[in-house]
């Protein structure tokens, strides 16, 4: 594929389908040779007023009309244009059939269809293919005589510059859904305005700017041209609106057209109806309002309109606004700038609105004069674009204004339209029509070599480098052409990321979309290919290498697949791309990023052949990391899969592996699973582990096992079993050594670990892990650590700090587990109320997600948040809730199980039923090392003892409470019980 051939473009672009109905019984009333004038005439007709509109008539198909909107050139009002060409072939209809009555005696009955899509252009069959224009077509054969039906895209590009009537859904030959039409009534002949929903944002300079200049014209009586410079939707009528609406003056303006006949003059005709009586102009400008008796040069045109308007400034300051002067012809240029430069005695504010475009047809605008002032408009600020979406989104979830905030780089109206698009269709942010009309129009009004240059931009991404883009445009300098794309406004330097090198981000990555979706996808695929190869040799540096280098090859090849049909190279991109997303997997693995794995490990499944050795190991891995994001039942599935692979492969190595991640999955999953039985199974993988010599399969099976037997009572043996596999790793070592600190970490908090050690063990973890999973267990163990010791507002911002990383790394399950050491925090501090809400947050969580194992302890110490706010009756219900749901022998949710109903029993005047539950709950843990439970059953004995009025046995609780908590260093429990005492 060469890519210095013709140039094949994906472009949106607007079809018109005009056909004439009852044109076989038309051949049977008149003469052959007669019909055929007729149909000339109506084809003349037809063509004629296309091309006014800027359409190209793509060919004539019997007694159809077919045309495209956006060939060669598109224009970011395609759509409109084509409508409102139809509606004027349908009004013109009357005077030609009224011409072929007089003279053949018949009549013409047309019926169209209008449909916007995207299609490939360039090609040299046709100006345009794509399912747009069989769509238009099916528009046009459905329409009624005299109708023109509009597709759902046209109508939602023009809707505000038309009346319609919704259609019924139309049954179409070949589409498996109906198609939504809609009925075109009448077109308005103005420009649309654009609305405003909202107040406006920044832009206090420029508007104190505009305001002072108008003061100097006022008290100098003068004449000042001040243009506003700026990119469509940026913001240039909205502050013009602003400042007129405070202005004492009068105010006339008239706007530049893109197209049409007659338009030189356009905006002055404008004014001077505004401020001339119909049918009182004479003289020059009498003939620019269509007096052909008139006559008058251009001089003579612009003489006579600056008298006019220095007439009207005489009696009061007047403000002309011109808007959209990008599209002006020469000629009304020139007179705008006569006015400002002879203007004399006069207070006259010419306000003129322009996108950058204008300087390049006027480079000189406004330069050399003194009374001349251009202001850039520049995109709003991130905190003001962010206080828009806010204004304009309010109550939109936070995902979604971050994501308009970040594709409309400061543009008011690309907020607007997302924010409208988003409310409407409720979907993702995507480009809406509007906006992808009018950035495509501004692409195509590149220079060619301008444009190739930001498509192969866009293959990189929204941050694209200079040697890259050189690369990929077969070598050669590009720095004049990156030098102009910066000038108009669509890329800005950038940071690069690659040593000696420049870089360039687009100004908006809407912009990037546009430019990267006009490319043909053979093109994409050839180019994410070569950039590939370039990132290899040049992208060493990047810590995301190879998810990057996956990413483009993947690109290639599922272009590839979509083109069909695949060759030997498409397999070989395949295979180069899964093995780039594995690696990339296990990058996201050690820093323990579980949206990356599950996506890369996802696409990497996707791209290899189902018999390839890597596929088990990629499934048991993604396996663990959807169970950590909650998706329990998919996960399963899942294993399932991997254990059936790895069986058929002989893969030992999965098998083993597999036995540990059934025992994780059990532990959340199976009430009725019992941990000594697990932990059995756990000790019989290691051996097998150990005779295969797979080392990090034994350390998660070490770490499975400490689990299991912290969990049954004995966290000094779990954190031996867990040193064991710290010193089989390596202090340093991998994802399974970072999975081993963190249930340290864990355990140390809930076993007889004394505070300050705890505290220690966290530091050290923060001080030494690159695994973002690891610094959020260290820094919610280090903040209950910091909290127990007295610290509870500093506590409460590390769990914080901890928990937010771990839920942004999609670590559902412990994010929702660790609610429970932040409940326990609360709780010694006093605050039941903090506890209860990080309780529910953390069930609601666990249990969309089909998990029991941590959701019976979370349930289980709601209960006694419950039960510390007077809830009773609720505290009951969490904690029956909690026993159904826990495994037989995990002793945490059973033991306060009857700690609760014991303080409940014993608050009800049941002191007997009180006594019993609670020597239930001691024996439970007698022979554990379990210091938190430990303590809540010496409390809770205590106030069972107070309110029976035993104050011996109520000191003698008190005092095992506090030993308890001396020992663990808990300085907020030593103070609360010293004062109980």
């Amino acid at each position: 594929m060469e890519l210095a051939q013709a140039r094949e473009t994906r472009k949106v672009v607007t079809v018109l389908f005009c056909d004439v109905t009852g044109s076989t019984a038309l051949g049977e009333r008149i003469d052959p040779e007669s019909l055929r004038r007729v149909m000339a005439r109506y084809f003349e007709t037809a063509k004629a007023i296309v091309e006014r509109h800027g359409g190209t008539v793509e060919k004539f198909i019997g007694d159809a009309v077919m045309a495209v909107f956006g060939v060669p050139a598109v224009h970011e009002d395609d759509a409109l244009r084509a409508v409102r060409a139809a509606d004027e072939l349908r009004d013109r209809l009357g005077e030609l059939n009224d011409e072929l009555e007089a003279g053949y005696g018949t009549r013409l009955e047309l019926r169209m269809g209008v449909n916007t899509g995207e299609v490939v252009t360039g090609t040299e069959e046709r100006l345009a293919t794509g399912d747009a224009v069989n769509v238009a077509a099916r528009l046009e054969q459905a329409a009624q005589p005299g109708e023109v039906l509009l597709g759902e895209e046209t109508y939602l590009l023009v809707r505000d510059g038309i009346e319609a009537d919704a259609s019924p859904p139309l049954e179409a030959k070949g589409k498996s859904e109906p198609l939504a039409a809609y009925r075109l009534v009448a077109v308005q002949h103005e420009a649309p305005g654009r609305r405003h929903g909202a107040r406006m944002i920044g832009r206090k300079r420029q508007r104190e700017l505009l305001e002072g200049t108008f003061a100097n014209v006022t008290s100098d009586r003068s004449c000042h041209l001040f243009t506003i410079l700026g990119t469509a939707g940026v913001g240039k009528s909205r502050l013009a609106q602003e400042f007129l609406s405070g202005v004492n003056a009068t105010v006339v303006s008239g706007r530049c057209l893109s197209y049409g006949e007659g338009i030189s003059y356009w905006p002055v005709t404008e004014v001077v109806k505004q401020l001339v009586p119909a049918g009182e102009a004479t003289g020059p400008l009498a003939s620019i309002l269509g007096d052909d008796s008139a006559a008058g040069s251009p001089e003579e045109i612009a003489w006579a309109f600056r008298k006019l308007l220095e007439a009207q400034a005489a009696e009061r300051p007047l403000v002309a606004v011109f808007d959209d002067l990008h599209w002006g012809e020469p000629t009304f240029l020139d007179l705008v700038e006569h006015v400002a430069d002879l203007s004399r005695d006069a207070p006259i504010l010419l306000l003129c609105m322009a996108r950058p475009e204008l300087l390049d047809a006027r480079a000189a605008w406004g330069g050399g004069k003194l009374n001349a002032t251009n202001v850039l408009l520049e995109p709003l600020a991130p905190e003001e674009t962010a206080e828009l979406v806010d204004l304009l989104a309010e109550g939109a979830e936070q995902g979604l204004r971050s994501r308009i905030l970040e594709a409309a780089g400061g543009n008011p109206l690309f907020v607007e339209e997302m924010v409208a698009m988003a409310a409407e269709s409720g979907e993702e942010v995507a480009v809406p029509p509007t906006i992808q009309a009018l950035l495509a129009a501004r692409l195509d009004q590149l220079a060619t070599a301008e444009r190739s240059v930001l498509e192969r931009g866009a293959v990189e991404g929204q941050v694209f480098h200079r040697t890259a883009v050189a690369a990929l445009a077969d070598g050669g300098s590009v720095d004049r052409e990156l030098v102009a794309l910066v000038r108009k406004d669509l890329v800005r330097p950038e940071q690069p990321l690659l040593p000696e090198d420049d870089a360039y981000r687009f100004r908006h990555l809407l912009i990037r979309d546009t430019a990267y979706e006009a490319l043909p996808k053979a093109t994409r695929a050839e180019l994410h290919e070569r950039f590939a190869d370039w990132l290899a040799v040049n992208g060493l540096a990047l810590v995301e290498l190879d998810e990057i280098l996956g990413y483009h090859l993947e690109q290639a090849y599922r272009y590839r697949e979509e083109l069909g049909p695949l060759d030997d190279r498409a397999a070989v991109l395949a295979e180069q791309a899964a093995t780039r997303l594995l690696a990339g997997g296990d990058h996201a693995l050690e820093r323990g990023d579980g949206h990356a794995v599950i996506g890369l490990l996802s696409r990497a499944l996707a791209l290899l052949p189902p018999a390839d050795p890597r596929a088990p190991a990629g499934q048991l891995e993604l396996a663990r990391a959807l169970s950590d994001q909650g998706d329990l039942d998919r996960a399963v599935v899942l294993l399932d899969e991997a254990v059936s692979a790895a069986r058929e492969a002989g893969n030992e190595r999965v098998l083993a592996r597999s036995r540990i991640a059934r025992i994780d999955f059990e532990m959340m999953l199976t009430p009725d699973w019992k941990m000594a039985e697990g932990l059995a199974e756990a000790e019989a993988a290691l051996v097998d582990l150990d005779r295969i010599g797979d080392d990090d399969g034994a350390i998660w099976a070490l770490r499975v096992i400490g689990s299991l037997i912290g969990w049954l009572g004995n966290n000094g043996e779990a954190q031996a079993r867990w040193r064991r596999a710290i010193e089989r790793g390596g202090r340093a070592g991998n994802r399974f050594v970072n999975d081993v600190l963190g249930w340290m970490l864990l355990g140390a908090w809930w076993g007889p670990t004394s505070t300050a050690e705890v505290r220690a063990l966290a530091d050290e973890a923060l001080r030494t892990t690159s695994s973002k999973r690891l610094e959020g267990y260290a820094r919610v163990v280090r903040g209950v650590a910091i909290a127990a010791q007295g610290r509870l507002e500093e506590g409460r911002t590390e769990v914080r700090v901890g928990k937010t990383l771990l839920h942004d790394l999609g670590d559902r399950i412990s994010w929702a587990g660790l609610s429970a050491m932040e409940s326990d925090m609360e709780l010694g501090a006093g605050s039941p109320e903090h506890a209860y809400r990080a309780l529910a947050d953390g069930a609601e969580v666990l249990a969309a997600s089909s998990e029991t194992g941590y959701l019976a302890t979370v349930l289980s110490m709601q209960s006694l948040a419950a039960l510390e706010l007077g809830r009773r009756d609720e505290a009951l219900s969490l904690t029956e809730k909690a026993v159904e749901i826990a495994v037989q022998d995990d002793i945490d949710p059973h033991a306060r199980d009857r700690v609760v109903r014991g303080r409940v029993a014993a608050q009800r005047g049941d002191f007997g039923t009180a006594g019993e539950l609670l020597q239930e709950a001691g024996r439970m843990i007698e022979l554990t090392d379990f210091a938190a439970l430990q303590l809540e059953v010496a409390l809770a004995c205590a106030e069972v003892a107070r309110l029976a009025g035993r104050t011996n046995e109520e000191r003698a609780a008190l005092a095992s409470a506090l030993a308890i908590a001396e020992a663990k260093g808990h300085t907020v429990a030593v103070e609360r019980i010293r004062a109980q005492l």
